[in-house]
């Protein structure tokens, strides 16, 4: 038996998701259906997370086990020509024999893209926010949540998780003149997290919620307490690494 370790590009408009379900079309899915396909054998592909509809990646990280002696490159190559157009695969590689796509994973990295002005062809890739934001202020509320917290508040309460604390290594907004773009690293993400985190501080930038509020809103544990959850299209899960 191989294990063999994808690293995924796909873009989420058109997805439930990335996770197999019973009521659309995933990534997972897809991919899994042509790697049976191209290797003639079951195969039980794990990624490293799950993304939610609409929701993109440049990064994700998939493994699975098999017994073809199909070469790495022929693997690649079957997979981009036989996937559908929202998926590329950017490398096939041999991993150690106990690597888990999920459970091996030290940190995580997405970005959000909010959009200043309107757009019709980015429209699937960022959020437009017709409100003037206070990118300071944003930034200044993006830097109290790195370090180790719990994250309840930022959550949907439907996640299956034994706790809600993370480690957050990186958060920062970047202004450019058309877009503000959200960085975030950690060690692990709750169900909805970043997109929470988001929706929470454009209302700290566009003034409906005062910067001392935000951190009250962490340490009260409650998601109604924070703000609606940023759109899905503006997030990417850039980079997973081990």
């Amino acid at each position: 038996m191989r294990t063999v370790k994808l690293v995924i590009e796909y873009d989420g408009t058109d997805f439930i998701g990335w996770q197999t379900q019973a009521n659309g079309r995933s990534v997972q899915e897809e991919i899994t259906k042509v790697l049976e396909q191209v290797l003639q054998e079951s195969i039980n592909l794990i990624g490293s997370g799950r993304t939610d509809s609409g929701v993109h990646a440049r990064g994700q990280v998939a493994g699975f086990r098999t017994e073809s002696s199909l070469s790495l490159g022929a693997i690649l190559s079957s997979l981009n020509g036989i996937l559908p157009e929202d998926i590329y695969v950017h490398s096939v590689e041999e991993a150690p024999e106990t690597f888990h796509a999920r459970f091996d994973a030290r940190e995580r990295m997405y970005r959000y893209f909010i959009a200043l002005k309107p757009t019709a062809i980015g429209r699937f890739y960022q959020w437009y926010v017709k409100y003037d934001l206070n990118a300071a202020a944003m930034q200044s509320v993006a830097g109290e949540i790195v370090g180790e917290h719990d994250f309840s508040s930022f959550c949907k309460y439907d996640a299956d998780v034994n706790h809600y604390r993370c480690t957050v290594t990186k958060s920062e907004w970047t202004p450019t003149p058309s877009m503000l773009i959200y960085e975030i690293r950690a060690n692990r993400f709750l169900h909805g997290m970043v997109r929470a985190l988001v929706g929470t501080m454009v209302d700290v930038g566009r003034g409906y919620t005062p910067v001392r509020m935000f951190r009250e809103i962490m340490e009260m544990r409650d998601r109604r307490k924070a703000g609606m959850a940023a759109p899905p299209q503006g997030l990417f899960l850039e980079e997973v690494c081990y």
